[in-house]
């Protein structure tokens, strides 16, 4: 029997427990009984909590998305410049990946048995995501521009990542990081206002 925990604390402790348990198992072949194990409380507790394993799973897929924003947030925050902005938003980005797998899988792996409210929920997270790095894209640009720039960036890291974790490879994020960061950073030299 696991001590007694307050709300928040056993909710938190619930929520980084499921994370890895539908990330490995998928939401579809994860049961809420699966979760109350791994977790170590009773399903009772567990609906304490959570009202049904979708409302789980959306308070994971949140919670992930937050460790996202956070993370490349709290990087580039000490940024002196754009193209230091973008090597540590990617640096991050990847270190995030590599360190927070199981959150990564969850926001980003297979999506062929997702249904549309999971859908949704990961669509508004990357806009979220794009939205918060689109200011840092210092160019004399329309908002709409820079809104969509932000967004193919977000695309990108999502897309390498995706690759390396489907092919199992190893990386280190920081040279991964700065690896997509000086492409990126190219491209962003580039951009100047159309029209």
């Amino acid at each position: 029997m696991s001590m007694r925990l307050p709300a928040s604390a056993r909710r938190e402790q619930i929520l980084d427990v499921s994370v890895q348990v539908f990330a490995r198992n998928g939401f579809h072949s994860t049961s809420m009984n699966d979760v109350a194990d791994a977790a170590g409380v009773t399903k009772p507790v567990l609906y304490q909590h959570f009202d049904s394993k979708q409302d789980l799973y959306l308070a994971l897929l949140e919670e992930a998305g937050n460790r996202l924003r956070t993370a490349v947030s709290k990087a580039v925050a000490g940024a002196a410049n754009g193209k230091e902005q973008t090597e540590m938003g990617f640096r991050a980005y990847f270190r995030w990946v590599a360190e927070d797998h199981d959150a990564f899988l969850l926001l980003f792996g297979s999506r062929a048995n997702r249904d549309e409210e999971s859908t949704t929920t990961i669509r508004r997270i990357t806009a979220e995501t794009a939205k918060a790095i689109a200011p840092l894209i210092a160019a004399d640009i329309e908002p709409e521009h820079q809104r969509t720039l932000a967004q193919g960036l977000v695309g990108l890291a999502e897309g390498v990542s995706r690759y390396l974790v489907e092919r199992g490879d190893t990386v280190d994020p920081d040279v991964l990081g700065q690896q997509v960061a000086d492409m990126a950073w190219a491209g962003l030299r580039a951009v100047h206002r159309t029209g």
